[in-house]
């Protein structure tokens, strides 16, 4: 099969289309022929050489952590799914190919309306940003500063939050201001003078926040939020024991991301999808990514 890998670690030029073995769902597993595949920061950080918390890249590697297809082979032992179902779920690492192999307990149903790339683009930002907004305890007359709002997780978790009945403050450049306004989040400028452009929105102080974008962002937080447990970063993890601030693994599950779809089905969530990308494109995509000032998702369409 096709996929998006690399030989080296490197920048996104690295990434190039690879001939790969069509893998084969074992005991319990599921194979899933895949229409598309997010990209995330993490995968950017795997290319680089950065890695993955707990998992061992070996040479030439392919990346990915989420996806969305049909359903093609079913493994030994796995009951309540069919051939020809529509998918979308997660894995560490490998989605950017024609054919994914999963666990059957790692994907959910895909709503017949809802978008292949909107698809492929959900779980990954969807789960972090709800573990982010779980962890933090985020609630309603809470005051939440949200670093890169108009980001992937970034724009689910000022929905998120904003449904618990949180006033939402986002940062982000003036040129995503009316996005994270529509997404209902008091947009601020990130940048120098950023914790006197909060506490000018917000007198009576920030109670918990959550850095999506890097270093300014996170000490901004610590400077406005009085307690540290309600800080937590999930694009800073060097600085967490410096600043004594939380690191938000994302805590992936199928009923987490069942949640999230049903949010969407009913409505109320909201995913962008920015821009899409063909398989051999996908150098282009962490391009993209890495550029740091867009808004929503990055999809790879693959089939």
């Amino acid at each position: 099969m096709k996929a998006a890998g690399f030989h080296v670690f490197g920048g996104p030029e690295v990434l190039g289309v690879l001939d790969v073995p069509t893998p084969s769902p074992g005991p319990g597993e599921i194979r899933v022929r895949v229409r598309a595949a997010g990209v995330q920061p993490i995968d950017c950080a795997v290319r680089g050489g950065r890695g993955a918390p707990g998992f061992v890249v070996n040479l030439p590697h392919v990346t990915g952590g989420e996806f969305a297809g049909v359903v093609d082979a079913l493994g030994e032992g796995v009951a309540g799914i069919l051939i020809g179902a529509e998918v979308l779920g997660f894995r560490t690492q490998f989605t950017y190919a024609e054919y994914v192999v999963v666990p059957v307990g790692d994907v959910v149903a895909k709503p017949a309306d809802m978008p292949w790339d909107v698809a492929g683009g959900l779980s990954g930002a969807g789960q972090a940003a709800h573990t982010a907004v779980e962890a933090l305890e985020v609630r309603e007359g809470d005051t939440f500063l949200v670093n890169a709002a108009a980001g992937g997780v970034g724009t689910v978790a000022v929905q998120l939050a904003r449904q618990r009945g949180a006033t939402v403050i986002g940062t982000a450049g003036e040129a995503n201001h009316a996005y994270v306004r529509e997404l209902g989040a008091l947009p601020v400028t990130y940048g120098a003078g950023l914790v006197d452009r909060v506490r000018a929105l917000a007198p009576q102080g920030v109670d918990a926040a959550l850095d999506a974008a890097g270093e300014d962002g996170l000490r901004a937080s610590v400077a406005l939020v009085p307690d540290k447990k309600r800080i937590g970063t999930i694009a800073s993890p060097l600085l967490v024991e410096e600043l004594g601030v939380r690191w938000l693994g994302s805590r992936r599950s199928a009923a987490r991301l069942a949640g999230l779809v049903s949010l969407y089905a009913q409505g109320v969530l909201r995913i962008h999808v920015r821009a899409t990308y063909r398989l051999e494109e996908a150098a282009a995509a962490h391009r993209d990514v890495e550029s740091g000032h867009g808004r929503g998702k990055v999809v790879l369409l693959v089939g």
